[in-house]
């Protein structure tokens, strides 16, 4: 075993560091490809070479409880076993001179680089009549309480107090079924989700469905998404009052949503004019959408109103939209997983600087997607919902992977990854079915928050099936838009 050697040479001792089922996910290809283009790989030999500070990273983001030297002992422990080698694990001071090195735009392309659906065409709940149900959302991340942090990320004051810690903004696109996140950006807590989800749109593809709140709705967000090929089906606000053009059989209506500024009156009125005629409309102008108005009575029974892109009603009937519209919950258990139990309850994040703090941010994207994509692989192997399996059993079975040292020499990644396949996927790592419930939206802690503290009176519902979808009635001729 060769113990040294140029940045190039193929036996370097830390040639053989991996993270278990993970490495096939992020394999050290894409690693040297992505390091070369930043520039950023080593001039002299480095316990930390550049590939290794990003297998750390990872390795961070599965053991958060621990230290950095802790950390690094669990993922380069084995190499102590190596006949001749006198290796010890690198010092906390040696971890963050490497991690400055590496700096954040070489993990950020890392993770742009593999992050991809996970779900194929027998995944269960993945699809829509050939459409990838997507979603959209955002979500904040607790930061060490730094000035530095403070400068660059702010403290939120979103109903009438400002947080403890400083906030990163996370505004993140994921597949609905595997609850991977494929894209994502991240700023300050001060940046709006709309604005963020401006630079995620392009990366949407033509066999996607991106669902999305009402909170993400915009006439330019609109079209920014639909220029990339991708079908939208997005909740609105109450005050947007779409103009009514027909009723079709299913129970939807076809409508037309004129630009809402820079445009007068009588500009509003020739577009909805050539709209009934069914001339060709300038999508900078106007645009023609399918209206989806339901309630779920045996719920809450709130007015929901849908538009969406898909205008036939023989491709999705209003009633699998309003189904599949609730699916974008999907994306607030990708959260709760990633911010939950991958991170720890209430945990915030290492760094107590900017750099350092979004390289963070990007390691626990990359990894929660490794994480995810083996869930839906091994679920879709077996024949299961993902959902299924368990999320935080799969993270240990893949701790245990980073650190089995009855492996060494390491494994192929090969094998690494079929025998935690095998793992994810055993009966016990599975839950049973989901059941169909429902929960107030209340804090369990005492705290200022725009939600009232949880009583004793509040508890969960049970249902003995899924929700009930109530299409209300089209507008009439008085009720139309203005």
């Amino acid at each position: 075993m060769i113990l040294s050697g140029d940045a190039g040479d193929s036996g370097r001792l830390t040639d053989l560091v991996a993270v278990g089922a993970l490495t096939s996910l992020v394999p050290r290809q894409v690693l040297d490809a992505v390091i070369a283009t930043h520039g950023c790989r080593e001039r002299r030999v480095r316990k930390l070479p550049a590939h290794v500070v990003v297998y750390l990273l990872i390795a961070l983001c599965l053991y958060p409880d621990d230290d950095y030297e802790e950390v690094a002992e669990k993922l380069t422990g084995m190499l102590a076993l190596v006949p001749g080698a006198r290796w010890q694990a690198p010092t906390r001071g040696a971890i963050t001179q490497a991690r400055q090195r590496l700096g954040t735009e070489p993990v950020k392309e890392v993770f742009q680089q593999v992050a991809r659906p996970a779900a194929t065409e027998s995944t269960p709940g993945a699809w829509l009549h050939g459409q990838r149900v997507m979603a959209i959302d955002g979500f904040v991340l607790d930061l060490p309480d730094t000035e530095a942090n403070v400068a660059e990320f702010g403290r939120d004051s979103a109903g009438g107090y400002e947080t403890a810690f400083p906030q990163a903004r996370v505004v993140a696109i994921s597949e609905c079924a595997s609850h991977a996140i494929v894209a994502a950006d991240v700023a300050g807590c001060w940046a709006g989700e709309q604005t963020l989800a401006f630079s995620l749109y392009r990366r949407l593809t033509e066999e996607m469905l991106l669902t999305a709140d009402r909170g993400f709705y915009s006439f330019p967000a609109w079209n920014e998404a639909r220029h990339s090929g991708a079908h939208l089906l997005w909740r609105v606000q109450a005050g947007l009052r779409p103009y009514w053009l027909r009723d079709l059989a299913d129970g939807s209506w076809l409508a037309v949503i004129t630009k809402p500024a820079g445009l007068r009156q009588s500009q509003k009125d020739r577009l909805r004019a050539a709209a009934r005629q069914g001339r060709d409309l300038d999508p900078e102008h106007a645009v023609i959408v399918r209206v989806v108005d339901y309630t779920v009575p045996d719920r809450k029974g709130e007015h929901i109103r849908l538009i969406t892109s898909i205008l036939d009603p023989a491709e999705v009937t209003a009633e699998e939209l309003a189904r599949c519209y609730h699916d974008r919950w999907e994306a607030e258990t990708g959260i709760d997983q990633l911010k939950t139990h991958l991170r720890g309850p209430g945990r915030i994040l290492r760094s107590r600087t900017p750099e350092p703090a979004y390289q963070e941010i990007w390691a626990y994207l990359l990894t929660h997607w490794a994480l995810c994509t083996l869930i839906c692989t091994a679920a879709t192997t077996a024949g299961l919902d993902p959902d299924r399996i368990k999320f935080l059993g799969t993270v240990r079975i893949v701790r245990r992977s980073v650190t089995d040292r009855a492996a060494f020499p390491p494994e192929p990644p090969d094998a690494s990854w079929t025998r935690a396949l095998h793992q994810v996927a055993h009966r016990r790592n599975v839950n049973p079915r989901r059941r169909h419930r429902s929960y107030p939206r209340a804090v369990k802690r005492s705290r200022r928050s725009s939600y009232r503290e949880r009583r004793p009176s509040d508890k969960g519902i049970r249902y003995a099936g899924p929700p009930t979808v109530a299409l209300l009635p089209t507008p009439s001729a008085t009720q139309r838009g203005p």
